[in-house]
């Protein structure tokens, strides 16, 4: 095959390199099973280039599958539990899989069922959005529980919401500035006018008195 696809036909090995150099490309063997084998004239560096490129997107769009775990305990009050299952759903909903772990200790282990019937009440309020892959099991002081997202299930939630109209809020509208007083400069305060002092009064000298 040509650089542009065209199809040359059957020609030496030879001859096909030699149209690569003409052409300043490469010579490819795409397809080494093939009888005779089938070689491409090529720029191999674009390709391997471009080729690169697209399976980095690829691995972009494709959705990587964790394994989240979630741990319970078999006396855990109700507030606790309203938080761990919120968590397990943000999990599902991420499209991952949830290790639901109930841990025992001490005289709890005389009391599994209560373990049980956690892990019961969680695929129960879970509902549609899950599926059991593995039934819970007894694994020394622990009791666990394997469950995934039911991908029918999100599926249909998620064209739901892609069919509910999107309500758009107008926007609210500027409001004039309001004009702004100018400050009044108010009067500096005038000091008052202070008295002139009292002249002081003459004092007699000596040579004046023995006048007098």
């Amino acid at each position: 095959m040509g650089a542009d696809g065209e199809q040359i036909g059957v020609v030496t090995t030879q001859e096909a390199l030699q149209r690569a150099r003409e052409a300043d490309l490469d010579l490819v063997e795409v397809a080494p099973q093939a009888n005779p084998p089938v070689c491409r004239i090529m720029d191999y560096g674009k390709f391997k280039y471009e080729r690169d490129i697209r399976q980095k997107e690829a691995r972009k769009k494709q959705s990587r599958t964790e394994l989240k775990e979630i741990k319970f305990r078999p006396k855990i009050d109700a507030h606790d539990y309203g938080t761990k299952k919120g968590h397990v759903e943000r999990f599902l909903r991420g499209g991952h899989k949830v290790k639901v772990t109930i841990m025992f200790r001490g005289r709890e282990m005389t009391h599994t069922e209560l373990g049980r019937k956690i892990l019961d009440r969680l695929v129960g309020d879970l509902g549609e959005m899950v599926t059991v892959e593995s039934m819970p099991k007894q694994e020394g002081r622990n009791m666990i529980m394997v469950i995934s997202p039911n991908k029918r299930h999100m599926e249909q939630l998620a064209r739901a919401r892609a069919r509910e109209p999107k309500t758009e809020t107008e926007p609210t509208p500027e409001l004039p500035a309001e004009a702004v007083p100018e400050p009044i400069e108010e009067p500096a305060a005038v000091e008052p006018e202070q008295e002139p002092a009292p002249e002081p009064e003459p004092v007699a000298t000596a040579s004046e008195t023995d006048e007098g």
